[in-house]
């Protein structure tokens, strides 16, 4: 079972994706990863032979109808005979939105707003969870997806909400309200900086006429932190996660942002140990490290550095509320009652939703604020902020 994100990546332009691609179907997985292959390979050669892993890595997941979150095959589950490729939190148990829902109650309270939006909300599951549990609190769910597919899904999911529900594919001007991100930002396509020899390259990607092959190039980028060692690191930086978090700070005029996603602090994220980089492949509930194959097939996903988070956060007008794992943002919010009262199996998935060894200390939860700052309740205990 892998611990995943619940959605699209929402910070590009929209990729509705029909599920076709002229007479070829995307649940036909050759042909379909073939087409794609062909459509990157297209990109590499108009590009001069390379390009970054950004931008591959937008390639292979939001490529319109082919692209791993463009093509209509099945990608969330809990199990993989379903044809699923990993679970979210909020289809591991409905716990996970009902103490959400507390949180976020509490923000609509205090910045005087009415409306919660959602970006990348997967199946549904966990809009519906708010949505249940916060009632007449909130006038109007926007959700903000690119999947044309998972759209259908989220309609059909919530009908019973559909009076309070809207769908868009780009954030507006100016809006105020509750934002939630679950799993977003590990979504958001990422550079890749490799030191090899003691020189520093920025790592891309080159076709060989029959295959994608790693490609390196002498680069200025550096991480946001020097690297002890003279060994060779490979690691990420986040340009479109940062743009992404101070655009919303530019555009919310009032209310409050709750991050939740697998990553760490700078100091952890750009530790001397961790020289392989954090990008893993996730396909039938397995892990890999192989972006480079089956693209449109299979997820790609890198952890989130959220030091990086808070600091753009922070430059775009964001008050930091809190960060702390998402093991103790749960039990500050009450999971442990909400435990008590369920069937011995259900308690036993829910419970991995603050276990040490499942997602309770590898996922995080960053709050974020617009307006005269509080002492939010998800924190209230373990808070992390010291250490971004």
């Amino acid at each position: 079972m892998r611990w995943c994100r619940g959605g699209s990546g929402p910070a590009r332009p929209a990729r509705g994706g029909s599920g076709t691609i002229g007479a070829v179907t995307t649940a036909e997985p050759e042909i379909l990863t073939t087409t794609l292959q062909t459509r990157i390979a297209q990109a590499i050669g108009q590009a001069g032979g390379w390009i970054g892993f950004d931008r591959f890595m937008a390639l292979a997941l939001y490529e319109p109808g082919l692209g791993y979150y463009a093509n209509t095959r099945p990608k969330f589950g809990a199990m993989p005979q379903g044809g699923s490729d990993f679970v979210t939190a909020p289809e591991l148990s409905p716990v996970f939105g009902q103490v959400l829902a507390a949180q976020v109650a509490e923000a609509l309270e205090r910045t005087g707003t009415r409306e919660v939006w959602e970006f990348g909300a997967g199946t549904g599951a966990l809009a519906q969870q708010l949505l249940d549990s916060l009632g007449d609190r909130v006038e109007r769910y926007t959700i903000v997806d690119l999947s044309g597919s998972l759209r259908a899904r989220q309609q059909e999911r919530l009908a019973a909400h559909a009076h309070r529900l809207r769908w868009l594919d780009a954030l507006p001007e100016r809006f105020e309200g509750v934002v939630v991100g679950n799993e977003v930002l590990d979504a958001m396509p990422v550079q890749l900086l490799a030191r090899v020899g003691g020189v520093w390259h920025e790592r891309g990607v080159a076709w060989t006429g029959t295959a994608f092959a790693w490609a390196d190039r002498p680069t200025a980028l550096r991480p946001p932190v020097e690297i002890e060692g003279p060994h060779d690191y490979l690691t990420e930086i986040h340009a479109q996660g940062e743009a992404f978090v101070r655009t919303l700070g530019d555009r919310l005029a009032r209310g409050a942002a709750l991050l939740i996603d697998y990553g760490f602090g700078e100091s952890e994220y750009y530790h001397p140990q961790r020289h392989m980089g954090t990008v893993m492949c996730h396909r039938a509930h397995q892990a890999d490290d192989n972006p480079l194959a089956d693209v449109g097939l299979k997820d790609i996903t890198a952890h989130v550095n959220f030091t990086a988070m808070a600091l753009a956060a922070q430059e775009a007008g964001f008050e930091v509320l809190g960060y702390t794992t998402q093991a103790h943002f749960l039990i500050n919010g009450d999971l442990l009652s909400k435990l008590e009262l369920l069937p011995q199996m259900e308690r036993a998935q829910a419970a991995k939703l603050m276990m040490e060894h499942e997602m309770g200390e590898l996922f995080k939860v960053l709050m974020l604020a617009k307006g005269e700052p509080w002492a939010a309740r998800g924190f209230a205990r373990g808070d992390r902020t010291h250490r971004l």
